[in-house]
């Protein structure tokens, strides 16, 4: 088993990764997971673009580390607990990978500064862009060491202090560099591919194709009612209730408290409506299992298709930006519900449309309205101001009844 008890050759693996990941074509960052002893446990690339498609918008290094880690624990493998694992990251923690990381309850050891979504985007190492009930938590195991050196790449070290294990707790300019300058060449190229797709007014609706058609056969054994309900688009209503309670009631058999995550498309079909898994992972909720299986249904729609059929797909299945989430219950101001909305937010990846500014719904609110929009405003710039993410409750109070009993 490959170890590392120095600072700067546990950020020279992730910086590794961040390098295949820039090859891959996706965002140039990459990660690796040490126990308290230094051992390598995993090291992994990001994720989101494979094979010239997205793959998974929720596949940053950070969150496909965590899943791991919880994966081979239900697999029976003895791993320590969370709280003596360090992840290393090429590049400062997204939304959604600070969330999950506070869920999960390990270490952090942070590399290149993000100034857009990263979680110490202001680099004062405070965390006023998380919840104040997490900022705490986060002060006490984010480490951003020193880089020595007097280029840009320098800065002094801040926030917590590495683990015990790290003798050398410093990080050299040139690998700082390299880290900096893989997530600069590929960010906005990336961000764009992502959040791009076929103009709206040249999308189809599935529910039109035959029920033999490949890609209606695949939508439903992903989730076997998919297109039995249809409202006005963007308008969900309490015909949406049954396939929820269905979810719901299986969320709590997962572990969970009852939510779920639907998604709709522009022209009002419900195309999943799933529970989260958190008997597996503690960041296996219902909204992270809707979005990843989505963009993995499209994705292998697509892999080694026709170009006649990726267009196909694009255009009956189209980024759910043009249609509707719909929470069973709304974020509150835990760490799973901020990582909900720092996924939410990787998964536009750009601005919402204008025609549809209530992308992101809920029926069942955690916390009060104004408390939720603080919440969101606060966030780092990608997601309060690039993207504006403002989850509104749905407008039709039977639905909420519905849910509510």
């Amino acid at each position: 088993m490959k170890k590392t008890i120095d600072v700067q050759a546990a950020v020279a693996i992730a910086a590794s990764e961040a390098i295949a990941a820039k090859s891959q074509g996706t965002f140039g960052v990459g990660g690796v997971l040490l126990d308290q002893y230094g051992n390598v446990l995993k090291s992994v690339p990001n994720n989101v673009v494979r094979d010239g498609l997205v793959f998974d918008p929720t596949a940053h290094g950070e969150r496909q580390l965590i899943d791991w880690y919880f994966a081979e624990r239900a697999r029976g493998r003895k791993l320590p607990q969370p709280h003596e694992v360090t992840l290393v990251t090429s590049l400062d923690p997204c939304a959604m990978c600070s969330g999950a990381i506070l869920a999960a309850g390990f270490n952090v050891v942070v590399a290149a500064n993000d100034p857009d979504a990263g979680v110490n985007h202001d680099r004062c190492a405070t965390f006023a862009s998380l919840p104040p009930a997490l900022r705490e938590a986060a002060a006490a195991t984010f480490s951003y060491p020193a880089v020595l050196g007097f280029s840009e790449y320098a800065r002094e070290g801040s926030g917590a202090t590495p683990k015990s294990f790290f003798i050398g707790k410093t990080i050299a300019e040139a690998t700082q560099a390299l880290c900096a300058l893989a997530i600069e060449a590929t960010s906005d190229r990336v961000q764009a591919f992502v959040s791009a797709d076929v103009a709206p007014e040249m999308l189809m609706d599935p529910a039109a194709l035959p029920p033999t058609h490949s890609l209606v056969r695949k939508l439903k054994s992903l989730y076997p009612n998919a297109l039995a309900y249809r409202c006005a688009p963007h308008k969900p209503d309490a015909g949406l209730a049954p396939f929820m309670r269905e979810a719901m009631e299986q969320d709590v058999r997962n572990g969970g408290e009852g939510d779920c995550a639907a998604l709709l498309d522009g022209f009002g079909n419900l195309l999943l409506c799933v529970p989260g898994r958190r008997t597996q992972s503690a960041i296996c909720t219902a909204f992270m299992e809707c979005t990843r299986q989505y963009a993995q249904l499209r994705y292998k729609l697509m892999q080694g298709a026709s170009a006649e059929m990726r267009e196909t797909v694009r255009r009956h299945l189209a980024h759910p930006k043009e249609g509707t989430f719909v929470l069973a219950r709304g974020p509150g101001a835990d760490a799973q519900s901020f990582m909900d909305l720092g996924a939410y937010g990787s998964t536009m990846e750009g601005p919402l449309p204008a025609n549809n500014p209530a992308q992101f719904q809920y029926v069942l609110p955690r916390i009060a309205e104004e408390e939720l929009h603080a919440l969101c405003a606060a966030m780092p710039p990608l997601y309060s101001e690039t993207i504006r993410i403002r989850p509104t409750q749905v407008e039709d109070i039977q639905l909420v009844a519905a849910l509510g009993v």
